[in-house]
């Protein structure tokens, strides 16, 4: 069974066809890679599969269960988390600050306990913390930890919001362009990243991005989505080879032959 399937997914706004019969599914534990040009509809997908619009028609499985039309609180607490295309980050808040915000919904205690501050709070924001520095550990950000969150350079601020998507220990983690504004040494760096959170917390990934580079060494299957409508969904290797894809996306640059 796949972990989650998009059934002839389709959004308008008013007039205009956003998504229109999208169908695709991933299974557990592949990462694969949504790409199109500007506007082809990829993060309308992200924000239909995580609540933020309802679908015209179509259903979107999720372990088995329809989600379609249920509100973001829902569809995150049952295990997707995402990043944005525009990085959302608090910014006037510290990158520890960032993670803990995230984690106190595991805060086992009330106002009173709080204000008091009892031995119990202590002790849960100690842990809280704690759990924190371990996600920030994961993205390389423990020398960060007191800084504003909108003073870290922009790659920075993307592993930042990378590991506050981990806090909330997903199933499904979807990454709208998480290279995006990045030199060629911070993607390396972002590739090593991404395998390694993918083995070390059983992820199931989609990818958004524009870097090829990118999406060709870390996204085995690949779906492409032009107009609102997939245009195709295969391998790397043929998705690079398919005359489609190279006219409306790639650019020859990008075969193989």
């Amino acid at each position: 069974m796949a972990l989650i399937e998009l059934k002839n997914v389709t959004k308008v706004f008013g007039g205009i066809v956003a998504v229109k019969n999208v169908s695709f599914s991933v299974e557990k534990d592949e990462i694969i890679g949504l790409i199109g040009p500007n506007g082809a509809g990829k993060t309308t997908i992200f924000n239909l599969i995580t609540g933020v619009y309802d679908a015209t028609e179509g259903k979107i499985i999720f372990q088995g269960r329809d989600i379609t039309g249920e509100n973001p609180v829902t569809i995150v607490k049952s295990g997707i988390a995402r990043t944005f295309q525009n990085i959302r980050l608090f910014n006037k808040l510290s990158v520890l600050e960032n993670i803990r915000t995230v984690l106190f919904r595991k805060a086992d205690y009330n106002l009173a306990n709080a204000l008091l501050r009892t031995p119990k709070v202590v002790r849960i924001e100690k842990k809280l913390c704690d759990k924190s520095l371990e996600f920030l550990e994961v993205v390389g950000l423990t020398d960060y930890i007191n800084n504003r969150a909108d003073s870290l350079p922009y790659g920075l601020q993307r592993k930042l919001e990378i590991a506050r998507a981990l806090a909330l220990e997903p199933k499904l983690l979807l990454l709208d362009e998480p290279a995006a504004g990045m030199n060629p040494d911070e993607c390396l760096d972002l590739i090593e990243l991404i395998t390694r959170i993918k083995k070390e917390y059983n992820l199931t990934i989609i990818m958004i991005e524009h870097h090829m580079d990118v999406v060709m060494e870390l996204c085995p299957r690949i779906v492409v989505i032009n107009f609102g409508e997939k245009l195709m969904e295969g391998s790397k290797e043929e998705v690079q080879n398919d005359p489609r894809v190279l006219k409306a996306y790639l650019g020859e640059e990008y075969s193989y032959a």
